[in-house]
């Protein structure tokens, strides 16, 4: 099995009244349970809090440099993702349209690359 993010930038949701994210967020809750009872959930978040203070860190002679604000300027904004375990890019596809159906937004699908750096259960340390 393969994970795979699924999210959708902020600034693809045009406004809404509290009741409609209400609706939206039961819509998507309903698909991320089928995805529970299909076994392939692996975790999800509805996004970022844009009030929260933001940084930046770089390395800088071996040791990290913090700054305020975000490293680069960029209109982009994670507004939710999802991510899923499943077998193939077709099954990510299924899932995330689902999830555009069911939210009447845009989304995303990115493959995580295998590996042990996305696997714990593989990880080790050198």
């Amino acid at each position: 099995m393969t994970e795979y993010l699924i999210a959708f930038n902020d600034e693809w949701v045009p406004t809404h009244t509290l009741e409609e994210l209400r609706a939206k967020s039961k819509a998507g809750m309903a698909v991320v349970g089928e995805m529970q009872d299909a076994g392939v959930f692996v975790f999800a978040n509805g996004g970022i809090d844009a009030s929260t203070t933001v940084c930046s860190v770089e390395a800088r002679d071996g040791k990290p440099v913090f700054t305020d604000g975000p490293y680069v300027e960029t209109k982009e904004h994670l507004g939710g993702f999802t991510v899923v375990d499943v077998p193939d890019d077709e099954a990510a596809r299924y899932w995330a349209g689902r999830l555009a159906v069911a939210l009447d937004w845009p989304q995303e699908v990115h493959r995580f690359p295998p590996g042990p750096v996305h696997d714990a259960d593989t990880a080790t340390e050198e």
